[in-house]
């Protein structure tokens, strides 16, 4: 038994050491052909060279920007009054409708007034006696017919009787809500018999040709605004429309607690489209206007390191190596011969992109003014960049463009 285990042991080392070598072989062969592979791959994708990539451009040129201060104001009429009787009374008649336009000592309510103007006539004729007494007493004096203190007590009691006439006309005037400027009056409510109490409101009248905007900015700015200045309004009920005013006045101190200032601006509104309350967005010109080259926002790449634009150029990228690096210049005979085989084989793209740093300065809307990195009349990509990378050839297609205004509106589908 042990004589056939020893003779056993060199037979199985045999078989370990060959299935050892032949899975050894089997991995090198594997190892090997990936390797292989690999290699082949990255030779048929360098001689493939970068795709072209489809880009849109736009051609970068200067702008005229005019520095502003942007803010939020209210609207409020120049002339604005909530109307309502000194006297109380029941209503006679209503003698405009809801909503309409009226000039300034127009009749809009009237008040049950039979009994006052009964009253005033009787005083008038009160008025109209004592008048008569007192001529005649004057005329008596004059030849001392009668005493100079008859004549005083008559003349005293033309006075008594002119004033009660007076007050009672007054009275009559009071039971008529007249309007107090032209302007335009609000809903009524009051009908036609209804009792009225003294100081309650019958109908708003708001002036609104022209119209005041309040708003405020910061402290900071100032200086930056001047009474006269231009202003820009706009109202989100209005999308497509400015309003054009100016500054008309700035509150003498600052607000304690905000650090702010009030402006008040004076703004046109011929078609009388905005309205006493109504919230809107103040642009105030400030300083001289400035020139920038203008690009859209999306035309930039921003990064912590550094933003970048895509510059487009025209013919081939530049040779490179297997590692991506620029290869020597060649002789100019070897240039020469090279780029007239090149045009004879080259049906491909006839622009590439180069990335370039740029400093960017202000932005308005969905525009951003350059300050340096390119020139005017500059090719810059707008849209695309993300898939592009120095040298990249490219195919301009402009039938799309990114919004570039520099007051843009949402738009509701």
């Amino acid at each position: 038994m042990n004589a056939y285990a020893i003779s056993a042991r060199p037979k199985q080392r045999k078989r370990l050491i060959i299935v050892i070598v032949v899975v050894a072989i089997l991995f090198g062969l594997l190892i090997g052909f990936n390797t292989f592979k690999g290699i082949m791959i990255g030779k048929f994708m360098k001689s493939m060279g970068n795709p072209p990539q489809t880009v849109s451009t736009m051609t970068a040129g200067y702008q005229a920007w005019q520095p502003h201060v942007e803010s939020v104001g209210n609207v409020r009429a120049v002339h604005g009054a909530d109307l309502a009787f000194d006297v109380a009374g029941l209503v006679e008649s209503v003698d405009v409708k809801s909503g309409a336009d009226v000039k300034k000592g127009q009749v809009l309510v009237t008040l049950v007034d039979a009994d006052d103007r009964a009253k005033l006539e009787a005083l008038q004729a009160t008025a109209q006696l004592a008048k008569l007494t007192a001529d005649r007493s004057k005329q008596q004096l004059a030849v001392q017919a009668v005493s100079k203190a008859q004549y005083d007590t008559d003349m005293a009691n033309l006075k008594s009787a002119q004033a009660n006439a007076a007050a009672q006309q007054a009275l009559v005037d009071k039971k008529t809500l007249r309007a107090p400027f032209a302007g335009r009056i609000g809903i009524i409510t009051a009908n036609s018999g209804q009792y009225i109490n003294v100081g309650n409101t019958v109908v708003t009248l708001q002036q609104l040709d022209p119209v005041y905007v309040d708003f405020t900015v910061p402290q900071s700015s100032l200086d930056e605004l001047q009474v006269g200045g231009k202003v820009a309004v706009t109202a989100d009920a209005f999308k497509d429309k400015a309003f054009a005013g100016n500054v008309s006045a700035t509150d003498p101190k600052i607000d304690l607690s905000t650090r702010n200032v009030g402006v008040e601006a004076t703004v046109a509104n011929p078609d009388k489209l905005l309205v006493p309350g109504m919230f809107t967005k103040v642009a105030v010109d400030s300083g001289t206007t400035q020139r920038y080259l203008t690009l859209p926002q999306t035309a930039v790449s921003y990064a912590p390191y550094g933003d970048t634009v895509f510059v487009v150029h025209e013919g081939s990228p530049p040779a490179s190596d297997a590692d991506g690096k620029p290869v020597e210049a060649k002789s100019s005979a070897d240039a020469k011969a090279s780029k007239g085989d090149a045009s004879k084989d080259n049906k491909g793209p006839s622009h590439y992109v180069q990335q370039v740093v740029v400093t960017l300065g202000p932005t308005r809307g969905d525009q951003v003014a350059v300050l340096s990195g390119i020139k005017q009349g500059d090719v810059i990509v707008s849209s695309g960049q993300l898939k592009l990378k120095n040298g990249t050839p490219v195919d301009i297609n402009n039938k799309v463009q990114p919004a570039f205004s520099p007051n843009p509106q949402p738009v509701e589908e």
